[in-house]
């Protein structure tokens, strides 16, 4: 079983919005000025970045209309991307209390705080009621989760109906050992690295099904 305050840890960094601001000074901005752009150095923070979140959004049909759960929202920066390109409202989770907080204050500067909220939360112990979503995301955060199923069954509840449940994470392909740190873990009893098959039977057990798979090795 993993531990939640573990996973915490390893992200939390105790300067993060200092670092953002600092960062966009460098740059010539200010918290009135700062784009989404600006912030997409810090905001992708996965394999990939702005690009790979642009093609995996891109695939889910969203609608200004839809309102989102952003599964381990991180500092929300997928959540800002879905909310600016799309038109719609995001509510995003995460086990970080610092990156939350953060990413509230990074809507805030550009105006976005009326549609997306970031709160801090368990991905398998989800409070939002049922089918209270129309879409679900969840980008580089399964690797900490080794409930895959208990996260799926929690998916499926807050979605109405129709509601799709995208998934963009490291997977394990081959056999062998990893080697300690990666980085979604600092230590072996933080990661919970699992293969394809084993998310395809934790979302079809839940009640999905699996409509698409795009492998971006």
């Amino acid at each position: 079983m993993i531990n939640d305050d573990t996973v915490a840890r390893h992200y939390a960094q105790g300067n993060v919005l200092e670092a953002i601001t600092a960062g966009i000074a460098r740059l010539g901005k200010t918290p009135q000025t700062v784009t989404i752009d600006d912030l997409a150095p810090v905001d992708e923070f996965h394999v990939g970045g702005r690009e790979a979140t642009s093609a995996f959004l891109d695939q889910l049909g969203i609608s200004g209309d839809d309102h989102l759960l952003d599964i381990g929202c991180g500092l929300g920066g997928a959540s800002r991307l879905a909310a600016h390109r799309y038109g719609c409202r995001v509510t995003g989770i995460d086990l970080t209390a610092e990156y939350v907080q953060a990413g509230n204050t990074l809507c805030s500067w550009l105006g976005m705080a009326d549609r997306i909220r970031l709160e801090q939360g368990n991905a398998t112990a989800l409070v939002q009621p049922d089918a209270s979503f129309d879409g679900a995301t969840m980008l580089h955060v399964g690797m900490n989760i080794a409930d895959k199923q208990g996260l799926a069954r929690g998916v499926w509840r807050v979605l109405r109906p129709g509601g799709v449940f995208g998934i963009y994470d490291l997977m394990r392909v081959g056999d062998g050992e990893l080697t300690f740190p990666v980085p979604w873990a600092s230590e072996p009893g933080a990661s919970a690295l699992a293969r394809p098959d084993d998310y395809h039977a934790a979302l079809v057990a839940a009640g999905f099904e699996i409509i698409g798979e795009r492998n971006r090795r």
